[in-house]
């Protein structure tokens, strides 16, 4: 039976323990791939790559990031079912650009009138980029941005599946980019997500209620 949304919202927490004995099946993977590709981005600019570890080994090697700042977060790591890990685009040149742009025509982006759909997409997501690049000088925390932007939906995405996450900043970035050679890809990892199903006798965060900001404080009705 499908939940109203706002039930998943309330029901998703960040998990403190997992059980390591619980893997997310194959077909469930699927989906969560599929989160991560169908994100929203400001002009669709997809600034994202993604490293999935689901070996032990590939765990241990995110893990080093943890080990020599963050051991409390050692654990989360390598006894989740997987873990991401979200990388930014280092640059966003007139080559990656195109490459957007030659992705939406093929999958239909400018029916109707290819020409100057293709053309007015064009212009308006380098304007974008260009006034990120060159006034306000923020380029990379611009998309870095809207690698955040897809990690709420994923975290959302992942409740409605019944997967349990933990977003972790708590990671030395460095130390991923070399482990899994993202620099030399064009991309600087941000944080990481350890995905799996919480421990039931572990993780307290689960039982514990939600605590936000009254409404009356954070929205204004005009």
């Amino acid at each position: 039976m499908n939940q109203d949304i706002i039930a998943y919202a309330k029901k998703r927490h960040t998990t403190k323990a997992f059980d390591a004995s619980r893997k997310i099946s194959d077909e469930d993977m699927v989906k969560v791939r599929n989160l991560l590709r169908y994100s929203a981005s400001s002009t669709n600019i997809q600034p994202w790559h993604f490293v999935i570890a689901a070996t032990d080994d590939g765990k241990a090697r995110v893990a080093k990031s943890a080990e020599r700042l963050y051991p409390f977060n050692v654990g989360s790591i390598k006894n989740a079912s997987h873990v991401v890990v979200f990388a930014s685009r280092l640059e966003a040149g007139e080559d990656y650009l195109q490459y957007i742009l030659n992705s939406e025509e093929e999958d239909g982006r400018f029916a109707g009138d290819p020409e100057n759909f293709k053309n007015a997409m064009h212009a308006g997501r380098s304007m974008f980029v260009n006034m990120h690049k060159h006034d306000l000088k923020d380029v990379q925390h611009w998309m870095d941005k809207q690698v955040y932007l897809n990690l709420g939906s994923f975290l959302l995405g992942l409740a409605t599946l019944g997967i349990d996450a933990t977003p972790m900043e708590g990671v030395e970035t460095k130390v991923l980019d070399e482990e899994f050679g993202l620099r030399e890809k064009g991309y600087g990892s941000l944080f990481v997500v350890p995905i799996g199903y919480s421990s039931p006798d572990e993780d307290y965060n689960k039982s514990l209620p939600k605590s936000r900001l009254p409404l009356s404080e954070i929205i204004t009705d005009v």
